[in-house]
C-alpha cells in the first residue's frame, strides 16, 4: 500500500510541475487584438 501512495504521490507532483512548466513556456498565451468601437456622449 505504500508503494501505491508514494507512486500516486510522485505521479500528481509530475503532474502539477508540468502544468507549470506548460503555463510558463507562453503557449498559453491569449490571443490579443485592438477593438475599437465608437462612443457616443450625449451632453446638453
Amino acid at each position: 500500500m505504500g508503494r501505491v501512495i508514494t507512486l500516486l504521490g510522485l505521479l500528481i507532483v509530475t503532474v502539477v510541475l508540468g502544468l507549470i512548466g506548460y503555463s510558463y513556456s507562453g503557449l498559453m498565451r491569449p490571443e490579443t487584438r485592438e477593438i475599437s468601437q465608437p462612443v457616443v456622449l450625449d451632453v446638453d
